[in-house]
């Protein structure tokens, strides 16, 4: 029996994490030697979906009208909906019912940490809910020194002048208004933030603090993997400060890359990432200014080899082997269950 991997809205999340887990779900069942497929046959035993759109509930009820296992990634919450795109504010309570309903749907839920498994249980989500990482290529995101030199000469930097990087949605809730801030702060050191959202979906005054960024700042777009490797391995920090994530690929993919990380520090963290020990933590803008700061002119500890620990503990092998306990312990592909602790899978 297969797994078939529900493709249906990738084309619309392909350049978001949702995206990128989806891919990255691809992968790991492949390195566990699990039966996958992208389209749904006779040999299918189980749905895998990532998305909470109309087509995802259809697809869902499908499934289960043909006696099917339905695994629902949770990987959207109403918090991590607010302060994103024009009008999200207004319509979370909302979105906060129609995802309780699609995970509903599912046998299993699936969320990337321990964090979002609580707010889907506060939602009222009545099926069984496993916290499992959406991993890392640990191969592929790894520390390159020669990279450092690409990145350097391909945005012209000066010698000694030092790089930080963000990556995401031009949204706030990513925290940009607070990078922009920073980068006005910091005038002698070079910024740049990788990935692009649609201008008509970002409220105006973002768009406005766009507009208005200080000279040191460099909206990159969007960039395939191998660009975005670079620049994880030829800045000097990645400061990501996003208000609210369910994981952060992202950050997993920095600490891989071995780059000195900052994020704000925020409840989706707590369990994982310990300031001061794998990353540096940031309550504030102040704080932030201070421990950026300290990152750059080395006055704090190198950190780097603690994070990739961190990343190399959620590589897509061990994710793999996790998801394939999932499905034994739910009985989705196997007759019986392996044994396994109470219902935490953590990575």
């Amino acid at each position: 029996m297969e797994i078939y991997i529900y493709g249906g809205g990738e084309r619309l999340v392909g350049r978001s994490g949702v995206g990128q887990a989806i891919r990255h779900q691809r992968e790991a069942l492949r390195r566990a030697g699990l039966p996958a497929s992208d389209r749904w046959s006779r040999d299918t035993g189980a749905v895998q979906i990532n998305t909470v759109l109309p087509d995802a509930v259809l697809t869902a009820l499908h499934a289960r009208l043909h006696r099917r296992k339905v695994v629902w990634y949770g990987h959207s919450t109403m918090e991590d909906f607010r302060d994103s795109f024009v009008g999200s504010n207004l319509l979370a309570p909302w979105f906060r019912r129609w995802i309780t309903f699609c995970y509903g749907l599912g046998d299993v839920v699936v969320t990337p940490t321990p964090y979002a498994r609580e707010l889907l249980l506060r939602y009222g989500v009545r099926r069984p809910v496993y916290s499992l990482s959406n991993g890392v290529d640990t191969d592929f995101f790894a520390p390159d020194p020669a990279l450092r030199d690409a990145f350097r000469s391909r945005y012209g930097l000066k010698e000694g002048e030092k790089a930080v990087i963000s990556v995401g949605h031009t949204i706030a809730r990513k925290g940009l208004p607070e990078f922009l801030d920073l980068a006005a702060r910091m005038p002698r050191v070079r910024f740049f933030w990788f990935g692009w959202t649609d201008p008509r979906l970002v409220p105006a005054a973002v768009r406005a603090a766009m507009a208005a960024a200080p000279e040191n700042v460099c909206f990159a777009g969007f960039v395939d993997r191998e660009r975005l490797r670079e620049a994880y391995c030829g800045a000097d920090a990645f400061a990501f400060l996003s208000r609210e994530e369910t994981e952060g690929i992202v950050v997993l993919e920095a600490l891989a890359c071995g780059i000195p990380v900052l994020v704000r520090d925020i409840p989706v963290y707590r369990r994982w990432l310990k300031d001061g020990e794998n990353v540096y933590k940031a309550a504030d803008e102040e704080t932030a200014y201070r421990r950026l700061s300290g990152i750059l002119d080395g006055t704090l500890p190198d950190l780097t080899a603690a994070g990739r620990a961190v990343a190399q503990a959620r590589s897509l092998e061990a994710v793999g082997r996790c998801l394939g306990e999932i499905y034994r312990r739910e009985r989705i592909l196997h007759p019986a269950p392996a044994p396994l602790p109470p219902r935490r899978v953590r990575v």
